[in-house]
């Protein structure tokens, strides 16, 4: 028989801090805190081992399971003086959530339970408190009757708004013990009128209907949402936390808040947090009362009055707290708590969500504390964090109408057009709108639109809230809390304090590090680079081996690319340089000329314009190596297609328009992607890949000959599935290099290799190397082959086979590691075998994707190759990979 309950309380604990695999990360850092020697109260945890059988066996327990939790019950009364469902010393309890990664305000929480109107006259003995006592009783009755009977919890709302407005009152601590008495009549009243069953008032059934809606909400839409967005396997599970209730709504020397050892925002080493007076965790977070902040170092005038003058003993408890939490996890922590008549209490800690910019100072700062060395800093930062820091911010010089002002909850800049529903937000991305979500709070429904959302303003809610915490660990622009607007949904609209009015669909901008809300849009800048970034980039290119290398076809964005650390290009997309001004029209005329002599004319035209663009990259480029992609794309693509078009590029290049109608239709391909393109179409008209190749070689040679340069030109020759192609299309490239090479009379180095894109290029790659001198996968174009899917219909029904989990993840985002993967790892082992000394690498989107880089560092690729915003998160997903080798 397994063992599948946890019990922890005064000072001994059954867990650990290291089991979150089985007792969730909730559990086991109750565990490890009551260990240490913190105030925990006690309680136990359900392992998440009962979370899968609770699936596997059609939502039924283990058998032995309820006689463990009672053994366990048995334990927290004893250790309490209190016994559970006693109508004269009653012990009341919560229940919460607790998967092994966090997910707040996904899953569900129950607090009060044991209540009923027998127990609640011992909480009126015990306390002395009958306000108290009915304010904890509709708690109760307002979350279990949503969270475990699926009543919508706007109805019970609706009844406490009514008996606010009767009794003349804003606040619900404005109620007196007869209003929120008759407020428990009301509500179970409501239940049994809207459910059809009376609202249960035995503690036992209340236990066990909590434990499964805890459970059941492991499969809930929001938490589901949650995972696909996390990378969070459904498999985990979740475990389930009993623990004795301890009040923070019992008075004046009552209170409750959350707190973060670091600000989770800046990183800045400040104790950052709420509270609120006389109140229970859950109104801290969901926003419904403005908190206060837990300390004085950044009060403003007009604030709310800070812990540490209301509660000066617990604050200076919590501040020590602080202390041995950072100490003993060597991490910034996000901790809840709770004060019950002057005594503090812990009821949770966890590694805090995080902004980038946060991630990366705490990381360097604790280094420099000597907390941590300078590997575990490198593994603090999530790759795909890097994004946030990468983009743009608000231009400072910039004219700017703030409108409002709020909480700057998570940094960064957005503009979109305002929306005011999450499903709104969610449809307006779907067709490429750019939308703000407005909200008077969020709450965890709302998950699929604030992921959809450029940024997220909220009218209520602090700097802990759900929107809040959410989008620091989205990375998603936040204002929260903005007072100065009144948001209405049924006229689609809100107004700021000066009256004007902001309707769905106008533009707004968002300023996530000052809280300002501006009306229309504002230029942005490029970021800074420096600093702790600076300083932990230089940390990640000390420990990694692999090599970054970019994809760019203009010297602008190499140059971009150079200053994020690019070292090298490694895929120069020749085709994108023939869509520019005039060049279109030359490679037009080429298209279309009659003969091989009109071809050669309208390709001498092009030749200087080629060259020109690999005389800029070059330079950017000094020193570095740069792989140069001849022409890839089927000739059709460089063709207008509509009737209007056709007629209006036959007029400008004096050619009957039948004519060019007859050479478009001559062209056209049922399936261009597996037609005729790249070296099939050299195959065809050689003179394309000569003159690109005479290009490469000229701009190198000027650079060589006149400006000192040390240039490697790699030519790479694309789609390549048999070896023969790549023979007969090499031998060209090289008489043209020569020649070149002879009339500039200099001595250059270059080296001919091909793209691994089709299935039969990995198998035969043994065969390709003698021929190459490099191999470049084309990882988008080998997935689409692999797979036999379209990427750019693929879209259409991808997302639901990542839903339904038959996919891991969408392969065009994350490499497929075991069938498209084994067919590079077979490509470079092939290859080697042939020729030991080919250079390998990666050049698909997927260089940029973390644990797509840690495979090519594994199966020892030589560089991966990305688009310049995503080189820094290559590059520390590169130094990852070295450290996680290790482990």
């Amino acid at each position: 028989m397994g063992k599948y309950v946890y019990f922890f309380g005064n000072g001994q604990a059954e867990g650990r801090g290291d089991m979150k695999n089985l007792l969730g990360g909730k559990g086991a850092n109750l565990a490890e805190m009551t260990s240490i020697g913190l105030p925990v109260p006690a309680g136990f945890t359900i392992t998440t081992e009962v979370c899968t059988e609770f699936y596997k066996n059609d939502r039924n327990y283990p058998a032995e399971l309820k006689e463990e939790v009672a053994r366990n019950l048995a334990r927290i009364e004893s250790m309490m003086g209190k016994t559970f469902g006693d109508a004269v010393n009653p012990l009341l309890v919560s229940v919460r959530s607790g998967a092994r990664a966090s997910m707040p305000g996904m899953m569900d929480t129950v607090l009060n339970l044991g209540l009923n109107d027998r127990t609640v006259q011992g909480i009126i003995a015990q306390s002395g408190d009958s306000r108290f006592a009915y304010d904890a009783y509709r708690r109760f009755v307002q979350m279990y009757s949503d969270v475990v009977m699926g009543m919508h919890k706007e109805e019970l709302d609706h009844i406490m708004e009514q008996m606010k407005e009767q009794k003349g009152v804003h606040l619900d601590t404005e109620l007196d013990a007869d209003d929120l008495k008759q407020l428990v009549a009301l509500f179970k009243h409501k239940v049994r009128e809207s459910l059809g069953q009376a609202f249960p008032d035995d503690p036992q059934e209340q236990l066990w209907g909590a434990v499964g809606a805890v459970f059941g909400s492991w499969m809930n839409p929001r938490a589901i949402t949650y995972r696909r967005l996390n990378n969070i396997p459904a498999e985990w599970g979740t475990a389930v936390n009993v623990q004795s209730m301890v009040f923070g709504n019992m008075g004046s020397d009552c209170a409750t808040g959350v707190a973060f050892t670091r600000d989770p925002s800046t990183g800045e080493n400040y104790f950052y947090g709420e509270y609120l007076v006389n109140a229970q965790g859950e109104d801290v977070v969901a926003g419904i009362r403005t908190p206060q902040p837990i300390n004085k170092a950044k009060h403003k005038p007009g604030d709310l009055p800070a812990m540490e003058d209301v509660l000066p003993d617990c604050y200076q408890q919590l501040v020590q707290i602080r202390a041995i939490l950072e100490k003993h996890y060597k991490d910034m922590q996000d901790i809840e708590f709770t004060i019950e008549k002057h005594k503090l209490y812990m009821l949770q800690t966890r590694n805090g969500k995080r902004t980038a910019q946060a991630a990366v100072k705490i990381a360097v700062d604790m280094v420099q504390e000597g907390l941590i060395d300078k590997e575990t800093a490198v593994m603090r930062v999530a790759p795909e964090q890097l994004d946030q820091l990468l983009h743009p911010s608000l231009d400072p010089k910039a004219p700017k109408q703030v409108i409002a002002k709020g909480l700057p909850a998570s940094p960064g800049a957005a503009s979109g057009q305002v929306v005011f529903s999450a499903d709104e937000a969610e449809e307006a991305a779907k067709i490429g709108l750019k939308v703000v979500l407005v909200r008077v709070e969020t709450s965890p429904e709302d998950i699929h639109g604030m992921h959809a959302a450029q940024g997220i303003l909220t009218a209520r809610g602090g700097m802990t809230s759900h929107a809040a915490v959410v989008a620091r660990g989205m990375g998603k622009c936040c204002v929260a809390g903005c007072g100065d607007i009144k948001v209405d949904y049924k006229a689609q609209q809100f107004t700021a304090r000066n009256g004007l009015v902001v309707s769905k669909g106008d533009v707004i901008t968002l300023d996530g590090s000052s809280g300002e809300v501006i009306l229309g849009q504002v230029p942005t800048v490029k970021p800074e680079l420096t600093g702790a970034f600076g300083q932990l980039m230089g940390w990640v290119d000390d420990i990694r081996r692999l090599r970054v290398r970019t994809n760019a076809d203009t010297p602008n964005d190499s140059q971009v690319a150079r200053d994020f650390g690019a070292e090298g290009i490694g895929l120069c997309r020749t085709e994108h340089m023939f869509f520019e001004g005039e060049r279109i029209m030359a490679v037009r005329e080429m298209i279309l000329a009659a003969d091989l002599e009109g071809r050669q004319k309208a390709l001498a035209k092009i030749l200087p314009m080629q060259k020109g663009d690999f005389l800029g990259i070059f330079r950017v480029m000094k020193g570095l190596p740069v792989t140069i992609r001849l022409l890839d794309p089927p000739l059709h693509e460089f063709l207008p297609h509509t009737e209007a078009e056709i007629e209006e590029l036959a007029a400008e290049i004096h050619v009957p328009a039948a004519t060019l109608k007859a050479k478009v239709e001559s062209l056209h391909e049922f399936n261009p992607m597996l037609g005729h393109r790249g070296c099939r179409l050299a195959i065809t008209f050689p003179e394309i890949y000569d003159m690109q190749v005479r290009a490469i070689m000229e701009a190198a040679c000027e650079l060589i000959k006149h400006e000192g340069y040390e240039i490697i030109p790699e030519i790479m020759i694309p789609l390549v599935g048999e070896v023969k192609e790549l023979a007969v299309l090499r031998k060209s490239a090289i008489r043209v290099a020569d020649e070149v090479i002879a009339e500039y009379g200099v001595k250059v180095k270059y080296l001919i290799g091909t793209m691994i894109e089709l299935p039969r290029a990995a198998l035969t790659a043994d065969e390709i190397a003698k021929e190459a001198e490099f191999f470049s996968f084309g990882t988008n174009d080998l997935t689409q082959t692999t797979y036999g899917l379209s990427r750019d219909d693929a879209g259409k029904f991808l997302p639901h086979y990542v839903e339904q989990e038959l996919y891991p993840n969408d392969p065009f985002v994350a490499l497929d590691q075991v069938g498209v993967g084994m067919l590079v790892r077979m490509g470079c082992e092939k290859g080697r075998a042939t020729r030991p000394d080919l250079k390998l690498g990666i050049c698909g989107e997927h260089g940029g994707e973390a644990s797509s880089v840690k495979f090519c560092h594994r199966i020892g690729l030589d560089y991966v190759s990305c688009s310049p915003y995503r080189v820094p998160i290559a590059r520390l997903a590169a130094a990852q990979a070295v450290i996680e080798e290790k482990k």
